[in-house]
């Protein structure tokens, strides 16, 4: 009988912060989480995550970081960059539930008890830096998720799958130098946040394990399955990673307002099925998705049904 395919995540998620009018909202959640209650086949197992610790957050961000987020989140909303990454009084707990939910689904899968699973959260992470917040991201909820199947689970060879519409710049800058991370990213380009040009392969040691495919506006499910079948299926196949890692942003989507392609629910599904096909070849299907961006909610509930039923092997 096949393992389960695991949902984490809480209500909770709606309470980081930030001004009205704010694409990365807490709707993403409240209108969301009742959707998939809803519609999702019973046989998908719901989880709740538990909570982070700033050790976790140690594995990939600095001290200094981590405590200027913590002294923002015990103030009123306070602005963190120069664009539009806010913290406020619940900000620095819920990101730690992030961390919380995506190490709890690395450990769900590496033991057996699930094929797969998905860790619905917020804030988005993957624009988070080694030392600094940006793009709507505090900490980097998917490069701890790699540092901890590595540490605690002994995963050596880690892919990470980023298909947000935008470059997953920290992620990249986290990686870099590190030949047991595979970091692929799909994004509209030129788009924020600047980098990800296709001539970004990593540095030193790393060199070669980063592979950027940045994509024209207007690029949707098409494209995509080129750029799939072309580039990042084999050089998934090739890597023969230990566990798989997708940032799994839906603003790529047609509806989604902060971006010009045109990917659909379908398209989303179909990415999902050949990235599980890659972590069923390599690593008995171990494979949790993060929750990065999505902005339109009524395609983000359809683009997040679609990849759940996707993740699902029966």
């Amino acid at each position: 009988m096949p393992l389960p395919t695991i949902l984490v995540t809480h209500s909770d998620f709606a309470l980081h912060p930030t001004p009205r009018g704010h694409p990365e909202s807490p709707e993403r959640i409240t209108a969301t989480l009742p959707r998939l209650r809803s519609s999702l086949p019973e046989t998908i197992r719901w989880v709740d995550p538990r909570m982070g610790t700033s050790d976790l957050l140690r594995s990939v961000h600095t001290e200094a970081h981590i405590r200027r987020v913590e002294d923002a989140s015990r103030n009123g909303l306070v602005l963190l960059d120069e664009g539009d990454t806010y913290a406020g009084p619940r900000s620095f707990g819920t990101a730690l539930l992030a961390a919380g939910a995506a190490t709890t689904a690395i450990d769900l899968v590496a033991s057996g008890e699930a094929t797969n699973a998905f860790a619905l959260v917020r804030p988005p992470g993957h624009h988070a830096r080694p030392n600094a917040p940006m793009g709507f991201c505090l900490f980097n909820t998917v490069a701890v998720a790699a540092r901890y199947a590595q540490r605690k689970h002994g995963c050596r060879r880690i892919l990470i799958l980023d298909w947000d519409l935008h470059h997953g710049n920290g992620t990249q800058e986290i990686f870099e130098e590190d030949a047991s991370v595979l970091f692929i990213s799909l994004h509209e380009h030129p788009l924020y946040p600047g980098t990800g040009r296709a001539s970004e392969r990593g540095k030193g040691e790393g060199e070669g394990f980063t592979l950027n495919l940045p994509m024209k506006p207007g690029s949707g499910d098409a494209e995509y399955r080129i750029a799939f079948e072309e580039k990042v299926l084999p050089a998934a196949d090739a890597f023969r990673p230990d566990f798989v890692l997708v940032s799994a942003g839906f603003d790529a989507h047609r509806d989604d307002p902060l971006g010009n392609l045109m990917l659909s629910e379908e398209g989303f599904a179909e990415m999902t099925r050949r990235v599980r096909g890659v972590a069923e070849r390599h690593c008995r299907g171990r494979l949790v998705s993060v929750l990065e961006g999505g902005y339109d909610i009524d395609a983000l509930g359809r683009s997040v049904h679609a990849h759940l039923c996707a993740l699902e092997t029966t």
